[in-house]
């Protein structure tokens, strides 16, 4: 008896949570059945949704066009090289006024120039006698970004910097971008909506169903910001006899839409 009340138990064991998993019932002990032992049914607290499939019709639409760019950001500075922090510092600090006085003077707002790296450390070298590195001097460097909203005017820009500045001049790169791309987005998401409403219709007929309204709308848009290099390395940029020649090209603004749409009885 006792062996066989071991058995009903383990069993119970194993049935208890197979049976809780599909959301039907739970054995509980009671009158009757095998060995007095019977199952009352009650609703189960874990319940398992088999129907969380995706419902509807998912396109995406896409819109896009191609533009000038009208802004230029130009990464320009100073570096400078002394025997002591204070003459290289003097020496920086003498020729960034000259840089900074040109971007004025040729139409750079003061609102549109700003620091992106200050920096002094030291200038060192192995000696071979002593054995260890030292110090054979200090560098100060002075990086600004101006943003230049004539482009036509950045040729002349990059001259009038590299003769302020001399050979403590440095042009890292130029960086084109649209200023407002809210102007181009407008037009390209009505543009994407109706290529997403083509494709919907077009689903909906192959599948001989009838299409309902969006139920589901989101977007994304990507406006590059291509790169052209004016001095590759952050190189001296020396005083050029002819104007230096600049060319943004153009730039392809793209925005996408991901719609569902409801499917009509």
């Amino acid at each position: 008896m006792k062996k066989k009340w071991l058995w009903i138990i383990g069993l119970a064991a194993l049935v208890i949570p197979l049976v809780a998993l599909t959301g039907c019932f739970v054995g509980i002990p009671g009158a009757g059945g095998v060995g007095g032992v019977g199952w009352t049914n009650v609703p189960s607290p874990l319940q398992v949704n088999w129907g969380g499939q995706q419902q509807g019709i998912w396109v995406s639409g896409e819109g896009k066009v191609t533009a000038v760019p009208d802004l230029a950001t130009l990464s320009l500075g100073i570096q400078a090289q002394a025997a002591t922090v204070v003459e290289a510092q003097a020496q920086a600090a003498e020729a960034m006024n000259k840089v900074m006085a040109a971007l004025k003077d040729n139409g750079v707002a003061e609102k549109d120039i700003q620091t992106q790296y200050f920096n002094v450390s030291q200038r060192t070298q192995w000696d071979e006698i002593m054995g260890e590195e030292v110090v054979i001097g200090y560098q100060v460097s002075n990086m600004v970004t101006a943003k230049i909203r004539d482009i036509d005017n950045a040729g002349p820009i990059i001259d009038a910097v590299a003769t302020a500045g001399g050979d403590l001049t440095r042009i890292n790169s130029m960086n084109f971008s649209i200023d407002d791309p809210s102007v181009y987005l407008d037009k390209i998401r009505e543009e994407a909506m109706a290529d997403a409403q083509d494709r919907a219709e077009q689903l909906a007929r192959l599948a001989g169903v009838k299409l309902g309204k969006p139920i589901y709308i989101s977007e994304s848009s990507y406006v590059p910001s291509p790169i052209s290099r004016v001095y590759e390395g952050g190189m001296v940029a020396p005083a050029a006899p002819a104007p230096t020649p600049i060319s943004p090209g153009e730039m392809e603004i793209t925005l996408n839409v991901q719609v569902t749409y409801a499917i009509l009885d």
